[in-house]
């Protein structure tokens, strides 16, 4: 409430329009805040497919636009707004040209910084350390990619959020049990993820849940080949059914992981199909484009 309060002068004192909340955390403090002001509009974007609470079909009654970033997660909007409310906006992300031209240079430099040979297949994986996000399934693949590639390095990059940190210590165990510690590289947050996705000859999305994959449409669109899991979210951006497998099964994720390592010419045709749909259908400039549309329809309200 003190933090809803502060919001709520503040947009009254800048005299804002629209209120655009992003996280679930922030919804109710922004629907207060909204309700204070007398002409302010309140939006939401959803990014997860997890369903909301049902007492939110009647705290957010004052929301004004309900933003999903795909359609698995629009059937859960509109189980708690009306659905002239619910718009699907897909995530944008720059594709521009630039960031393929310095792949090379991102690449040198960021294997040189964590000493991974250049000459080493590597794996990366990027996402907040929890059992939902699947790394467990990819370090047991590890397990047996080395066993086909021993050269192959993994990074896992992503942060245990959970007080304990209890996950991220049986992710590293498991892989000291292995004897893999010299072939995995441990990443927290990141600044600037590019240097990682350009390093990469593979970026794996072994996720048990995604409704979009923001991760994933970085890599692709920087060139980076991606596999992962069959999510929505991951089946929504990867048109190739040869990049997908099946969820909770690391045998077929180091079964194909190989398979495309061995096979570079099918790798770099999978990199470069995913750019150009990258490109065609998730520029940034289509998002802000749509979200403007949106903001200036329900100003006219």
């Amino acid at each position: 409430m003190f933090s809803a309060k502060k919001i709520g002068r503040f947009i009254e004192k800048e005299k804002i329009d629209i209120v655009h909340a992003h996280v679930a955390r922030d919804y109710l403090a922004a629907s207060i805040a909204v309700r204070m002001v007398n002409n302010a509009r309140l939006v939401l974007t959803r990014h997860v497919v997890f369903p909301m609470k049902p007492f939110h079909r009647f705290a957010l009654k004052n929301v004004d636009a309900a933003i999903a970033v795909s359609p698995p997660v629009r059937e859960q909007l509109e189980r708690i707004f009306p659905s002239y409310k619910v718009h699907t906006i897909p995530n944008g992300i720059d594709v521009a040209e630039d960031l393929a031209a310095a792949k090379s240079r991102l690449n040198d430099e960021f294997r040189g910084f964590h000493k991974i040979p250049m000459e080493s297949p590597l794996i990366v994986s990027l996402g907040e350390l929890k059992p939902l996000k699947g790394q467990r399934d990819l370090v047991l693949a590890a397990n047996e990619i080395l066993k086909v590639l021993p050269d192959a390095h993994f990074v896992v990059a992503g942060k245990d959020n959970s007080i304990d940190k209890r996950f991220r210590r049986e992710l590293r165990r498991l892989v000291r049990v292995f004897g893999h510690e010299d072939r995995f590289t441990w990443l927290d947050w990141l600044d600037d993820i590019k240097p990682l996705i350009a390093a990469a000859d593979l970026f794996v999305s072994p996720s048990h849940s995604e409704s979009f994959g923001l991760a994933m449409l970085d890599s692709m669109a920087l060139g980076t080949p991606v596999i992962a899991t069959e999510t929505d979210g991951a089946k929504l951006l990867i048109v190739d059914d040869n990049a997908l497998i099946p969820i909770k099964d690391p045998i077929a994720m180091a079964d194909k992981i190989c398979w495309f390592l061995k096979h570079r010419p099918e790798l770099y045709i999978l990199a470069e199909r995913q750019r150009s749909n990258a490109r065609q259908s998730y520029g940034l400039a289509e998002m802000v484009d749509e979200t403007v549309a949106l903001y200036n329809e329900i100003l006219t309200y």
